[in-house]
């Protein structure tokens, strides 16, 4: 798989899933903290959501920046739109502006209002879809 196929690849992700998190690991077996809280969010949240591992190949992270113009790992996806990574998600989260863009309940545990900290979101509600994973060659 060269370059182009791997940029078209994530392109399809990104235009096909209403809800996409591009993340070290899967949601399953997270290979970062950071990828691991926005899967732990997102599951909080009940919404289904696709993700695709960005480890197995540097070009994936390399052309997903490219076509997002964001450095970091994880990022997150809505509607076609970078929501962000995952401080601005986490930020989202305890708002309840996340649930607002994902269009589901404010999930148990943002507490926003109050001004504490959420607790650790539970386990997933739904089980998240996940990518397959791009077959580089």
């Amino acid at each position: 798989m060269d370059n182009e196929q791997i940029r078209d690849e994530i392109k399809r992700a990104i235009d096909e899933e209403r809800v996409m998190l591009f993340m070290k690991g899967t949601p399953d077996m997270p290979r970062c903290g950071f990828s691991a809280r926005v899967s732990q969010i997102l599951n909080a949240s009940g919404v289904e959501y696709a993700a695709m591992d960005i480890l197995p190949d540097p070009r994936i992270r390399e052309e997903l920046s490219g076509l997002s113009g964001w450095p970091t790992i994880p990022q997150l996806f809505v509607g076609g739109e970078l929501v962000g990574g995952c401080d601005i998600v986490t930020e989202m989260f305890e708002s309840g502006e996340l649930a607002e863009t994902l269009g589901t309940g404010r999930p148990q545990g943002a507490e926003a209002a109050s001004g504490e900290q959420p607790s650790r979101p539970e386990a997933p509600r739904g089980a998240p879809a996940q990518s397959p994973p791009l077959q580089i060659e």
